[in-house]
């Protein structure tokens, strides 16, 4: 195992050191907590909160800033993170009008966010929740009862953000919540795993001619390997996958992600929207909204996946292409 590190088991303090560094005009760290909050002033608006174990970077963290997160909590690498981290997180970010949390379906961040909720309800703190379940690769996996939370997840919070930054009310924003969240899903493959510090190794291995479809971003097992094929063979599988789940029809607007996994280049993943742009086209499906890159990793793991959203609503695009100030937006 090669990484720029010190010591494994400091590689998430040290990360969240640099990061504040890096973007101090935007974030600073909460002294003592595995939290990052935004720095922009508080105007007495709905906070919106998220976290999740580290790995994923530039999740979550990556998004704090103004028009999306007022904060982040890391955990320690595919990682939970505490329900006392998460509380520290919802008082920092508190402006007076509740606070939001968008959860992945993960057993641990559902639970130990859940906790934490109770206890920030206990000091006068109005708090509410959803918990984002878009990929569709696999029911039940390690870590999940029904579908995980993965790359969507951003979409979520960019609308959410906007929400909030349009001074919406915590009721207002579950409403919208609650809407969004059918209406997001995931696909990805993987050509590699991924390799956790304090491990050093991979979390699975995959042959140099094969990959596995339906990785999670902790290296869950996917639904099937096979022998490495052409981008555009990738792109067809995985665009029939939501088209299914979707029940695709011409006409209907539809926004898209394409999410490197972390070890994927930049020339590997445009390659692959070309191919995905030529199936929405015949499919008739007209794409409002396109966003590419490393938003939702898994270390070092070689891959991507694809979100569609359907846009229901001409506000959800309206949300999306909000500017934002944030590290990774």
């Amino acid at each position: 195992m090669k990484k720029i590190m010190n010591q494994p088991e400091a590689i998430v303090q040290d990360m969240l050191d640099g990061f504040a560094f890096i973007h101090s005009d935007l974030v600073e760290r909460v002294d003592g907590f595995d939290v990052i909050v935004r720095k922009a002033e508080k105007t007495g608006k709905v906070a919106i909160i998220s976290g999740g174990g580290s790995g994923h970077e530039p999740s979550h963290a990556g998004f704090v800033g103004e028009g999306m997160l007022s904060a982040a909590i890391c955990g320690a690498v595919f990682t939970s993170p505490t329900p006392d981290q998460i509380l520290e997180a919802i008082k920092a970010a508190d402006e007076g009008a509740g606070v939001f949390m968008v959860i992945k379906n993960y057993s641990g961040d559902i639970m130990n966010f859940e906790m934490a909720q109770e206890m920030a309800e206990m000091e006068g703190i109005s708090v509410a929740s959803v918990v984002v379940d878009d990929d569709i690769a696999v029911e039940n996996s390690l870590y999940t009862q029904g579908r995980r939370g993965v790359a969507g997840t951003i979409l979520v919070h960019k609308i959410l953000g906007h929400a909030a930054h349009q001074g919406k009310s915590l009721e207002d924003i579950k409403q919208l919540a609650d809407a969004l969240v059918p209406n997001i899903k995931t696909i990805g493959l993987a050509l590699s795993g991924a390799t956790v510090p304090e491990v050093g190794k991979p979390g699975f291995v995959l042959e140099d001619d094969e990959f596995e479809y339906g990785v999670g971003i902790h290296g869950e097992p996917g639904y099937k390997k096979e022998k490495m094929k052409t981008s555009s063979e990738l792109a067809k599988e995985l665009v029939a996958k939501l088209a299914d789940a979707f029940q695709l029809e011409s006409g209907q607007n539809y926004g898209l992600l394409i999410n490197g996994l972390g070890s994927t280049p930049l020339m590997e993943q445009y390659v692959f929207a070309n191919d995905v742009a030529k199936l929405m086209t015949e499919y008739g499906i007209k794409v409002a909204y396109k966003k590419l890159g490393d938003y939702m990793t898994s270390l070092d793991m070689a891959g991507l996946s694809l979100t569609l959203i359907k846009l229901e609503s001409d506000q959800w695009l309206e949300a999306l292409t909000a500017e934002v100030t944030t590290p990774a937006w």
